[in-house]
């Protein structure tokens, strides 16, 4: 199995690329840092891919150098807490265009070889604020909302050709992305979720290898 993951290079990029690259052909993308890349190269065996997920024109580039891709992982994302009256415009923007256009251009690239083969499976990686909201997160939690409703819409449109839409929702989790919070923040901002508990990049990445390998699946959500 060939599996392309975008954002490879973050915390859960990486432990989506170490899970997949055991028993995959991975081929992750980065946007700026070289030397993770690297070390994750050298562990893995995965070949990383400098990318921008906005550079459409590259995007297609890099897919048509390979003959197709089974899987794909729409995990690369950028956040930032701001209170919604400070929130300009470019904010707005580069939150749609990484979080919700970037999954649009991999999908919308990669689609065609899968539909061809009538085989295939995309994931996206969403956010548990894509269903319920989080203050101070607006731009966020709408990217990734938007992200849920791509999913169950296409996955609906695509299933007659058997291919397979999911998505994952994390809540809080252990990542540089959440280093200014302490560890009872982040409890306290999951507390509403029925586990109550801050989840580890590998639980995503496990989530991610349920839904990659269940035929039986499309149109899910997973709340982590």
């Amino acid at each position: 199995m060939r599996a392309l993951i975008t954002g490879g290079s973050g915390a859960i990029g990486e432990s989506l690329v170490r899970e997949f690259a055991c028993d995959c052909e991975v081929i992750f993308t980065y946007l700026s840092n070289n030397v993770k890349a690297a070390e994750i190269e050298k562990v893995t065996g995965a070949c990383g891919v400098k990318c921008d997920v906005r550079d459409r024109e590259n995007i297609d580039k890099i897919i048509r150098e390979y003959s197709h891709f089974d899987l794909l992982i729409n995990n690369a994302g950028i956040s930032q807490i701001k209170l919604f009256t400070d929130v300009t415009a470019q904010d707005w923007d580069d939150m749609l265009a990484v979080n919700l256009t970037g999954a649009f251009n991999f999908t919308q690239s990669v689609l065609p070889s899968m539909l061809r083969r009538k085989s295939g499976a995309i994931i996206n990686i969403s956010s548990l604020w894509g269903e319920t909201g989080a203050s101070c997160e607006v731009h966020y939690s709408a990217s990734k909302a938007g992200l849920i409703g791509f999913t169950k819409a296409l996955a609906k449109e695509v299933e007659p050709s058997g291919i397979r839409i999911n998505c994952i929702a994390p809540g809080a989790v252990e990542s540089p992305m959440n280093e200014g919070f302490s560890h009872e923040d982040l409890l306290g901002a999951c507390s509403f979720r029925q586990s109550g508990e801050v989840k580890k990049p590998e639980d995503v990445a496990k989530a991610a290898r349920t839904l990659a390998e269940d035929k039986g699946v499309t149109g899910r959500v997973i709340i982590l």
